[in-house]
């Protein structure tokens, strides 16, 4: 993953990362590395289904409830689904039998999972992989050639 491609985001942005998973997903770079990350990890299905479960969230109109439920039932959920997350069968299963008449919370459950299995293995792994310390190394360096001129 080139470092490069998320050097908009300014030292102390890129830092805060680090500090928990939800700083990471709320910053646009953040996301977009993470995002890489987990690509490079052939987990990129996780963040996607996440990102898919906030916005379905905020759907307002009820008549798109239905078909952006199954949506995401076809592409996440659904067994041999495309971007098939890895949940156990008592999730799976209760998310099968609710998706005739969906809600907004349907796949809290699910997202739940995700978002754990995220903040606990995936993230712990990212702050220490290669490409995190890197970029955080080059916005220390690039700070410090900033602030201090005459090092």
């Amino acid at each position: 993953m080139p470092v490069c491609c998320f050097h908009r985001s300014t030292p102390r942005e890129t830092m805060a990362w680090s500090e928990s998973v939800d700083t990471l997903l709320a910053n646009k770079d953040g996301l977009a590395a993470f995002r890489t990350f987990l690509k490079s990890e052939f987990s990129e299905e996780n963040i996607d289904f996440w990102l898919a479960c906030e916005d379905f969230k905020k759907i307002k109109c009820s008549s798109k409830i239905a078909p952006q439920a199954q949506k995401i039932y076809s592409e996440f959920i659904h067994t041999d689904a495309p971007k098939e997350i890895n949940i156990d069968f008592t999730t799976r299963d209760h998310i099968s039998q609710n998706i005739l008449e969906p809600t907004l919370e349907c796949f809290d459950d699910a997202q739940k999972l995700v978002y754990s299995l995220m903040a606990k293995d995936s993230f712990p792994r990212f702050l220490k992989s290669e490409v995190y310390k890197e970029l955080a190394n080059k916005q220390q360096n690039g700070n410090q050639k900033r602030w201090l001129p005459f090092l």
